[in-house]
């Protein structure tokens, strides 16, 4: 389901492709509902081993984090920090582990290329980068951590399912369409950052 409510645009699992359809890239959205961490071991157990995910993440949101996260009595945890990973890690597993899963909505920090944008627009999905910085401010947003699963591979890596509010904000990198906001933009930025090199050339050439 999307939602605008306070001028946010808001996303709540479960989520479709009919959801996403007019979400572009460049878009500020937030999240709420299901959303389970998800990192480099995680993918190859899914895409190289062939292992089913034991989080039901169909049309639900992964986040690339290894999260801090304190253990509470009776098997129950509260999340410290969640700073995302950078996306581009999990790049080479993301096309086969979309089609495996079934996930609407990638989380991480950075770009990534052509595997995640044709996974986007071949099975109805998105990613989306969070600013980084705010580890903490993102642990805010998670209301709860409904269960952990393949403990066995360390706290970075378990797969940490949590329920979150307005979890963001989050900035859409690829779109439904397989529209890549960093790629599009890349002649723009290397063009500002010439620029910018130059002009700190003239105070700084030291550096140069």
């Amino acid at each position: 389901m999307v939602e605008i409510k306070d001028g946010k645009k808001i996303l709540t699992t479960p989520i479709s492709a009919e959801d996403l359809k007019d979400i572009k890239i460049g878009d500020i959205i937030y999240l709420s509902g299901s959303l389970t961490t998800c990192r480099d071991v995680a993918h190859r157990r899914v895409v190289e081993e062939g292992r089913e995910i034991p989080v039901d993440v169909r049309n639900n949101a992964i986040l690339h984090a290894g999260p801090i996260i304190r253990p509470l009595e009776n098997d129950k945890f509260e999340m410290v920090s969640v700073g995302p990973t950078t996306s581009m890690r999990m790049e080479k597993f993301e096309y086969e582990f979309v089609k495996a899963t079934g996930v609407r909505v990638i989380v991480g920090k950075g770009g990534m290329k052509e595997n995640t944008s044709n996974a986007c627009k071949d099975f109805g999905a998105i990613h989306c980068v969070i600013p980084a910085g705010n580890a903490v401010v993102a642990a805010v947003c998670v209301e709860e951590i409904v269960k952990a699963e393949w403990r066995d591979l360390g706290m970075p890596e378990t797969l940490w399912n949590c329920r979150v509010k307005e979890f963001g904000p989050l900035i859409v990198s690829i779109d439904a369409q397989g529209r890549n906001y960093f790629e599009e933009k890349k002649p723009e930025y290397n063009a500002n950052k010439d620029k910018a090199l130059e002009e700190i050339y003239k105070h700084v050439k030291f550096i140069k």
